[in-house]
């Protein structure tokens, strides 16, 4: 079976078609830039874009950055402010000319949904906790392999700012940080989250998990074991088609009670 996943981030906007047999992109992902401002309009228009690449029209599982209830955007930290309140699944619907049925749900919970059905989390009981790194911190937190959705623990103070704002890849780029310093501060948020929530295992995911070697062996006085993401940047894509699927399977089954 394959469902169409895009993911949304601060700087670019991705998607494919998803093998949700294997947990694997189907075909070579076909990436965007992220308009700025980042608008509602922008951002759906480039969804539209990406899909159009492909030339999709079956289901749609779309990631965003902020907190996502009942497709409807809720925070946008890293994104422009109008996106608070929108029907952002009723946006990309008519953006797509309304025949796709689409789901949108928060970025970081799509990549741990991911890692946890075929990647790092797999077969993982107690409490792991996946921390995407990159234009913020997202966060998604399981236990015994159900998620608690829109925990946005990117969000906590850390030495009076958000956490984001010092451990995130953009800071360590907007300070120009070495790869020991941004450890550093990599540790004590992970040592932050792990007094308040004692997780069994961290996975980190975002694009910068495809250099775990960079930072991870500098990560020091944590209990918890710590893994990078096996999907890496493509957890959140493949997270978005299982919601899309997911959401599916239970209109069918709604369906078929009436």
């Amino acid at each position: 079976m394959q469902i169409f996943g895009v993911d949304i981030g601060g700087t670019g906007i991705k998607g494919a078609p998803v093998d949700l047999e294997r947990g694997n992109l189907a075909q070579e992902r076909h990436k965007v830039l992220t308009p700025h401002p980042a608008t509602p309009e922008g951002v759906a228009g480039c969804v539209g874009e990406v899909v159009r690449h492909f030339e999709w029209d079956g289901p749609l599982g779309v990631t965003f950055p902020g907190v996502v209830t009942g497709g409807v955007i809720r925070t946008a930290a890293n994104m422009d402010k109008s996106w608070i309140g929108v029907d952002a699944a009723s946006l990309i619907a008519r953006e797509l000319g309304g025949g796709m049925p689409v789901t949108v749900l928060n970025d970081a919970d799509a990549a741990g949904v991911a890692e946890m059905a075929y990647g790092a989390g797999r077969g993982r009981g107690g409490t792991v906790l996946l921390l995407t790194l990159g234009t913020g911190i997202g966060s998604a937190l399981f236990t015994d392999g159900r998620l608690v959705a829109n925990s946005e623990l990117g969000h906590l103070e850390l030495k009076g700012h958000d956490a984001e704002t010092r451990a995130s890849v953009k800071a360590k780029e907007d300070h120009d940080l070495t790869w020991e310093r941004w450890a550093h501060r990599v540790q004590k948020y992970l040592q932050h989250v792990e007094m308040l929530f004692s997780p069994d295992l961290f996975i980190i995911g975002g694009g910068v998990s495809r250099k775990p070697e960079k930072f991870l062996p500098l990560i020091e006085g944590v209990r918890a074991e710590i893994v990078p993401a096996k999907l890496q940047n493509n957890a959140g894509i493949v997270g978005a088609a299982m919601a899309a699927k997911a959401a599916g399977a239970a209109k069918a089954a709604g369906a078929a009670k009436k």
